[in-house]
């Protein structure tokens, strides 16, 4: 059956404007799709931003722990050091140094052989102890005991004859004393020796610097600081201390002439000493 003319034309009408509302649907879905994707960008930028204000607030907090675990190391550190202070201002002010004597006698042992018996100290923390040459002169055993009457088996390391120096090794861990530097040391500022005179283990004396630089006529060095604090036999080899705690010379011996002639050899000669017989044996610096 051929069509009319205006059923032609109602039916061209009816496609164009299923077209039409196609177009315009296809119009609206399109803008949803943007106006989803617009919002899925809003929202993934705003996600964006809080993640970025939450890493930067949690660097700040991060920030603000590490300074206050400093602040908290400075004042532990601060607290030491006045403590320090506090012990040292004791001892220079009321001649108090029983501090200085609790710390520093756990670091100094009897020094033995078959044949006499002297003083020595440790120096490192690995057991490096040192002593005067003269006090195992002669002895065919050697060992040492520390502050507790441990007996300890000793290694001999090396001496020096000229400046009466020996170096000796023990095993384990250990409390040292700190070395001073006997360039700084004043006629008149106090000491004390701790050593072993006549047997009597770990006895204290005081004095005070009586002269630096002595030159004596052993070796004619000027080495040898002079004090009044009681040295004798037993002493040698035993630490003279300031006040700060440190050993600036160790005892080497006395004058039989006369009274309260103590002499010490100046740590920074003993540490020479000590470096050289180091370097000789053990190929390092000790100190």
């Amino acid at each position: 059956m051929t069509l009319k003319k205006h059923h032609k034309w109602i039916i061209g009408s009816f496609s164009s404007l299923v077209i039409v509302v196609l177009v315009v649907y296809g119009i609206l879905i399109n803008g949803l799709i943007v106006k989803q994707q617009i919002n899925h960008n809003e929202v993934s930028n705003r996600i964006d931003g809080v993640q970025a204000d939450t890493q930067a607030k949690m660097n700040e907090l991060t920030e603000s722990i590490i300074e206050i675990n400093s602040g908290l190391e400075e004042t532990k550190t601060t607290l030491e050091k006045n403590q320090l202070e506090l012990t040292k201002l004791k001892a220079s002010a009321s001649s108090d140094f029983s501090g200085i004597i609790e710390d520093a006698i756990k670091s100094v042992v009897t020094v033995r052989t078959d044949v006499g018996q002297g003083t020595g100290f440790i120096i490192t923390s690995d057991g490096y102890i040192v002593t005067n040459a003269h006090v195992l002169s002669n002895g065919n055993e050697l060992y040492v005991l520390d502050y507790e009457q441990n007996k300890l088996n000793t290694e001999f390391v090396g001496y020096d004859a000229e400046l009466d120096i020996a170096l000796l090794k023990i095993s384990g861990s250990y409390d040292y004393l700190e070395l001073g530097d006997s360039n700084d040391v004043s006629v008149g500022e106090k000491v004390i020796a701790i050593g072993n005179p006549l047997g009597l283990q770990f006895s204290v004396s005081e004095g005070i610097v009586s002269a630096t630089h002595r030159a004596v006529s052993s070796n004619e060095l000027e080495a040898y600081i002079q004090t009044d604090a009681a040295l004798n036999p037993g002493n040698s080899g035993g630490p003279l201390i300031d006040k700060n705690g440190e050993v600036i010379g160790i005892n080497n011996f006395k004058a039989n002439s006369g009274e309260s002639l103590g002499f010490a050899l100046e740590s920074n000669y003993m540490v020479e000493a000590v470096n050289e017989i180091s370097q000789e044996i053990l190929n390092k610096n000790l100190i």
